[in-house]
C-alpha cells in the first residue's frame, strides 16, 4: 500500500473540503443515481459555477424538475426545490413565479419530460414569455425508463421501442423555442463546460423565457445500443463535430445521428414578460382602478 506524505494527505483533505460544488448540494443525498460517464452531473457542475459567478442571493432562487434522470437534479440541489410530476415542471414553475415574482425560477429537466408529455407547457410558456430559465439536458432517450424513443431521438438511432432504427422526425429544440418566442436560446454540450456555465449565468440574469439545451451522453442506454462507446467517446465526438455559430438561424441547427453539432448562443432579444404585459395592459385599460401586481 502506498503511503502518501503528510503534506499530500493534508492537500487531499483540503481539496475535499473546499470543493466549490459541494455547498450547492444536499450532501445527505449523495451518492447520486447517475451512471458513470453520464453528463448530467457535468451540467450540475456548470450550474453551480453559474450560481457562484452570478452573485445572486440563493434564497431568491428556486429550482423545479420533472420526472426522469435529469429530474433528480432538483432533489440534489441545496436550494428551494420542487420535484414535480411528469411533464409538469413548467406549470409548477409558472405558479411559483407568479406567486412570488421576486424569485428567479429555474426549470431543470430532460428532453422527454420537457418536450414530450411537457411539450404543450413548454410551447405556451415560451409564447407567453414567462420569466423562467429552462435547462434541458438532451440525451436523446428516456434514460430512466429503459431507452425508449424520445422526441429528440435522431433518425436512424436504435432504441428499445425502435430496435431497427428511429424513423420519426425529431424536434429541433432551439428552433421550437425560438419560434414560440423565447428571448434567449442557446445550445452547448457537456464538453463545452465553460460556455455552458456562461450561458447559464447569462440566463439567470435574463428576464423572460430562457432556453438552454445541454447535449449529454447516456452511456448506459443510448450510446451502448447505438455502439457509440462510453461517455468519454461521446465527449470526443462533441469535441470533433461541434461547430460554434453564434446567432445561427435556428431552422438550420437540427441534429442528426452522425452529423455536425451546431452550438452557440442563437437568440438574445428583449420583449415584455407575461407579468409585465399583464400589468401594462390593465394599467392602460383600468387606469387608477388597477394596482400593479407584484406578488
Amino acid at each position: 500500500m502506498t503511503i502518501l506524505p503528510n503534506a499530500a494527505q493534508t492537500l487531499l483533505r483540503d481539496i475535499d473540503t473546499i470543493n466549490p460544488v459541494m455547498p450547492f448540494l444536499r450532501q445527505e443525498r449523495i451518492p447520486h443515481i447517475w451512471c458513470p460517464s453520464c453528463g448530467i452531473g457535468t451540467t450540475v457542475n456548470c450550474f453551480t459555477r453559474a450560481l457562484t459567478e452570478s452573485g445572486m442571493d440563493l434564497d431568491q432562487i428556486a429550482i423545479v424538475s420533472g420526472i426522469g434522470c435529469t429530474g433528480r437534479v432538483a432533489g440534489y440541489m441545496n436550494l428551494d426545490s420542487f420535484h414535480t410530476t411528469h411533464g409538469r415542471a413548467i406549470p409548477f414553475a409558472t405558479g411559483l413565479k407568479l406567486a412570488n415574482p421576486k424569485l428567479k425560477v429555474v426549470v431543470y429537466s430532460g428532453d422527454g419530460d420537457l418536450t414530450a408529455i411537457g411539450g404543450n407547457h413548454f410551447m405556451h410558456a415560451a409564447r407567453r414569455n414567462m420569466d423562467l430559465m429552462v435547462v434541458c439536458v438532451n440525451n436523446f432517450t428516456y434514460g430512466m425508463t429503459g431507452g425508449q424513443v424520445a422526441p429528440t431521438t435522431p433518425i436512424g438511432a436504435k432504441q428499445t421501442t425502435m430496435p431497427f432504427g428511429n424513423y420519426e422526425q425529431p424536434l429541433n429544440l432551439p428552433f421550437l423555442a425560438d419560434a414560440c418566442g423565447a428571448v434567449y436560446v442557446a445550445r452547448w454540450t457537456v464538453f463545452h463546460v465553460r460556455q455552458l456555465a456562461k450561458a447559464m449565468q447569462e440566463g439567470l440574469k435574463k428576464k423572460g423565457f430562457v432556453f438552454i439545451e445541454a447535449l449529454s451522453p447516456c452511456p448506459t442506454l443510448y450510446s451502448r445500443r447505438n455502439k457509440r462507446g462510453d461517455g468519454i467517446d461521446e465527449l470526443k465526438n462533441y469535441k470533433q463535430n461541434s461547430i460554434v455559430k453564434h446567432g445561427a438561424d435556428t431552422k438550420e441547427v437540427a441534429l442528426t445521428f452522425d452529423g455536425k453539432i451546431v452550438v452557440g448562443k442563437f437568440v438574445d432579444r428583449e420583449r415584455p414578460t407575461w407579468l409585465d404585459a399583464m400589468n401594462d395592459h390593465f394599467t392602460q385599460t383600468l387606469g387608477s382602478k388597477y394596482s400593479t401586481y407584484e406578488g
